[in-house]
């Protein structure tokens, strides 16, 4: 699988190449949690979310696709006690409905066959009155990142800028989103919407 193969490569883009980004990303979702919840992060990657996220809840279940990815956010998070880390499908979670208070998808909407369905998903294991919290980067054809991916055999379905990202939960029906834009070499734009 691609993502098993660059994991190695992930951390350093994430930590060099778009290091200012990324934490100010970070932080912002993290801000978000609070102590009592129980958060579900989905495409957890090498586990630049999730060791922000689990010291400040009360229980993060972070999921991913790639187990070469999963290996990394165990590596970081080893320490964490309140964090289960496994194999999950972002279009087809295996949780009951309303298990969560919040659920986090950050750097995955673009490379999804279908995204309507992995929000539906979100949508049903989030109780009412929780958040979901999409973030993603954004002008990221322009990046040299995104080059050296696709050149590597990534499968991006597609780009957004600030106007297409917004016009996208619009097109979902999902309407009061809130974004916040955190720049570097690759911005990242955080949507957040309370599911209803």
């Amino acid at each position: 699988m691609f993502w098993s193969r660059i994991a190695w490569i992930y951390d350093l883009i994430e930590n060099i190449y778009n290091g200012k980004a990324n934490r100010q990303t970070t932080d912002y979702v993290a801000s978000l949690m609070s102590k009592d919840d129980s958060v579900l992060e989905c495409a957890c990657g090498t586990g630049m979310f999730s060791v922000k996220i689990a010291p400040r809840v009360k229980q993060l279940t972070a999921t991913d696709f790639s187990d070469g990815m999963l290996k990394r956010t165990g590596k970081k998070c080893r320490k964490l006690d309140n964090i289960i880390i496994e194999n999950g499908d972002i279009t087809n979670l295996r949780f009951e409905n309303n298990s969560f208070d919040k659920a986090v998808a950050a750097n995955v909407i673009h490379l999804l066959d279908d995204p309507k369905k992995a929000i539906g998903e979100l949508k049903r294991v989030v109780k009412p009155g929780g958040q979901i919290i999409i973030p993603t980067y954004i002008h990221f054809k322009e990046s040299k990142a995104a080059n050296l991916f696709n050149k590597l055999g990534a499968d991006f379905k597609r780009h957004f800028d600030e106007n297409t990202y917004r016009e996208f939960f619009k097109e979902l029906g999902i309407e009061n989103v809130s974004f916040y834009v955190s720049e570097g070499r690759m911005n990242c734009d955080v949507a957040v919407f309370e599911n209803i």
